[in-house]
């Protein structure tokens, strides 16, 4: 029989308890006095062994408590420090009541009501959504009228502070204001779920333990300035910082599973922005994790968890996990926790193995530095091969500033004779972020790639840009204040050129739809000074020191794109040993005809114009539902771009010299989780490669690894990608089960 339990604040005898037909209305007045339970069912007497496995509780009844056994005396109207009725109204009573002591039962019709219990000594509510009441439902209940104690047993729900208990069994001590809950117990706060045997929880501190726990945790998570990529623009060479197949995969036919990111480390590099290690560190976030742990005390927000497994997986067993002796998780502020392991360790695919260096990670919505020691290849600034290593100097919700030493073994070996105290074996990368509201940023950035203090000017790097986020009916447009020092630009088959300085603005566009038409647009629009490199000599002065000319640039460009669907098949079920395999989502084969067209026009204060016209057409696709172990996904794409030059820029670093450009690429699996592949591009009127990107990839469900190289650009980078998933229903034990279904379905 369910029912439910309303607490009366009249004061009656102990053992008084009668029907009502509904319940009493609370007031807004103080009280703490006697509470009396009154009953719209028959009371139902609980099998109160079942709590004598953990008698903790039954020691904790309050010194103002009558002691077992003894008789509890009516209180006057004046007891406690509340304010209630002088004379309160007797409470209703049966007409076949004969005594006090005999329940009643009601009529069969009377609904089950929870139980909204205020704590003692605390302001009674006006709202049933206060903070000091406690509701409580089960389908059996039973109170202890002299310590003040009630007992719930089947389907046992409490609700407080916005915390929400289930279990099979729940006490609640009024006067001590805990609760013990054993027996299938999930503590449910937001978006965080912990489940348990048994649980102590303190309602007033917010603070207990769980044993035998498992559960989810819910966690809140640029380019180059001269050459940026607009959104829509799908010209051949426009996406080669970006390996095909993950913009294939990410271009694939809309499904019921969606795309929310992962986390990438990446260690390598060599790249072409100020801090010249685009590649190396962390990018996006894990938002969703689930984890066992043989016991948690929870303080608050916070808690420490001993014997934990963690997983991004939602299938069992995982294919990833950290598992730690020790994990402490402390939350700093509304948007930013400090999570501390000790000794970590990463297992794979529950065989092997790798310490995780890093013991201490703080997690925010801003990419955080993965703090391991990193590995990297810069030939022009660094002489080739280096490690580093990152230190957070200074982390604040909004403020972070960031150092990175770096060894540069290279060029300390052959160089310098192996002389590793000479100071240009040594480089720094430092990095100042500040972000005063969610639409503003600013964002300062040194390399420095040798500490030789007599050639510091032509060593050094730097940039600083100031970013605002403007909502349109549009989307939201971004408009920046920028200032580069000598900044590297690759410039198709005229390869790598420098800008000396720049200071300007630019403004984007988000990725527009065209109504229903299916057609992307965008566009970008910029002002700035530039110093750079020129091979016009009558800009150029007779006597000089170098070739750079400062002038003023306008540019202008957008972009508009078409994507054809020429065939598709419905990709397989997000289940562990079908869709999501080898592949965090599942995939759907596909063959796509794309068409783009591009415009730029630049206007340079010399009175010099370059105006280009690009049109676009090309093919990409995807084979096979990467589920089989053997050659069962082929990625494809071919690209071919002609453009219209009129006049000619008298900077090299944007000059527009590659009218017909082919990129073509395929990815491949091998067998099994492994795939290897190439993407490359192709100057045809200047019989050039521009790019050629080489892969070999380990791919699974929750994580993959990619060993990139490019000969061209003389970088190289291996990256971990640790991906994010939604899950709805329960997940299994990480021991595993039957099922190889998460109950309602899987989202990345």
């Amino acid at each position: 029989m369910g029912g439910g339990l309303e607490i009366n604040r009249q004061v009656v005898p102990a053992t008084m308890f009668k029907p009502i037909a509904q319940p009493p209305a609370f007031g807004g007045t103080a009280l703490n006095a006697a509470f009396q339970p009154t009953y719209p069912i028959a009371p139902q007497e609980i099998d109160r062994a079942s709590f004598s496995q953990v008698p903790a509780l039954d020691d904790l009844v309050s010194p103002e408590s009558p002691p077992e056994g003894s008789e509890e005396a009516p209180q006057s109207p004046e007891s406690g420090n509340g304010s209630i009725p002088s004379t309160p109204p007797d409470p209703p009573i049966a007409p076949d009541a004969t005594t006090p002591d005999t329940p009643q039962t009601p009529a069969p019709e009377t609904p089950a009501i929870p139980i909204p219990v205020p704590l003692p000594g605390a302001p009674l509510p006006t709202t049933p959504e206060d903070a000091n009441i406690i509701q409580l439902t089960a389908d059996r209940q039973e109170y202890d009228s002299l310590r003040r104690i009630f007992f719930a047993e089947g389907n046992a729900v409490m609700r407080f502070r916005g915390a929400v208990i289930a279990a099979d069994r729940l006490r609640v001590n009024i006067p001590n204001r805990t609760a013990l809950a054993q027996g299938n117990v999930v503590l449910t706060r937001g978006q965080q779920v912990i489940r348990g045997s048994r649980f102590n929880y303190n309602l007033t501190q917010q603070d207990g333990r769980i044993a035998d726990a498992s559960g989810e945790v819910f966690i809140p998570s640029a380019g180059s300035d001269f050459a940026a990529t607009l959104p829509t623009d799908v010209s051949a060479g426009a996406t080669s910082d970006v390996f095909f197949s993950d913009y294939v995969l990410a271009e694939q036919p809309l499904t019921s599973v969606t795309t929310t990111g992962g986390l990438t480390v990446s260690v390598g590099g060599g790249g072409r922005t100020p801090t010249s290690n685009a590649d190396a560190g962390i990018q996006g976030s894990v938002n969703r994790l689930r984890f066992e742990a043989e016991e948690v005390d929870l303080d608050g927000e916070n808690f420490v968890a001993r014997n934990v497994r963690l997983t991004n997986d939602p299938f069992s067993p995982p294919e990833l996990e950290l598992r730690s002796p020790q994990v402490t998780f402390t939350r700093l502020s509304p948007t930013r926790s400090e999570i501390r392991a000790r000794n970590p360790r990463i297992v794979f695919d529950q065989g092997f193995s790798l310490p995780f260096l890093r013991d201490r990670l703080i997690i925010d919505e801003r990419d955080r530095n993965p703090g391991l020691v990193e590995f990297g290849f810069d030939d022009e600034d660094r002489d080739g091969f280096y490690i580093q290593r990152s230190f957070e100097l200074l982390s604040l919700p909004n403020l972070r500033f960031t150092i990175t030493p770096q060894i540069l073994v290279q060029r300390a070996i052959f160089e310098n004779s192996t002389d590793f105290l000479a100071p240009s074996s040594y480089g720094l990368l430092s990095r100042l972020e500040i972000t005063p509201d969610r639409l503003t940023s600013v964002e300062l950035e040194a390399s420095i790639s040798s500490l030789d203090l007599d050639a510091l000017d032509e060593n050094t790097r730097a940039s600083i840009r100031v970013r605002r986020g403007i909502a349109t009916g549009l989307g939201r447009h971004n408009l920046t204040l920028q200032y580069v020092y000598r900044d590297r630009v690759f410039n198709g088959s005229l390869g790598d050129q420098e800008v000396q300085r720049s200071l300007g603005f630019v403004f984007t566009s988000p990725a527009i739809l065209l109504g229903t038409s299916g057609v992307s647009f965008s566009y970008q629009a910029g002002i700035q000074s530039i110093n750079a490199n020129t091979d016009r000599q009558d800009l150029l002065e007779p006597i000089r020191d170098n070739n750079r000319v400062t002038l003023g640039r306008f540019q202008a460009s957008a972009a508009v794109s078409y994507p054809i669907l020429l065939w598709f098949r419905p990709p397989l079920p997000a289940t562990r040993d079908e869709g999501l395999r080898y592949s965090p989502v599942p995939v759907t084969p596909y063959v796509q005809l794309f068409t783009g067209l591009r415009s730029t026009t630049n206007h340079y204060t010399t009175g010099d114009t370059q105006s280009t016209l690009t049109g676009t057409v090309g093919i990409q696709g995807q084979i096979g539902y990467f589920s089989r172990p053997f050659l069962d996904y082929t990625a494809f794409n071919l690209t071919y771009s002609q453009s219209l030059i009129a006049g000619e820029s008298p900077f090299r670093f944007d000059r527009d010299v590659d009218r017909q450009v082919l990129a073509f690429g395929i990815l491949q699996q091998i067998y099994g989780p492994f795939r290897a592949g190439f993407q490359t591009y192709i100057s045809i009127d200047q019989n050039t490669r521009i790019s050629t990107d080489i892969v070999l990839e380990y791919s699974r469900r929750t994580y993959s690894v990619t060993l990139r190289v490019n000969p061209v650009y003389e970088t190289g980078s291996l990256s971990l990608q640790i991906n994010d998933f939604n899950w709805l229903g329960n997940p299994e034990r990480f021991s595993g089960a039957d099922n190889s279904a998460v109950p309602a379905g899987v989202e990345r």
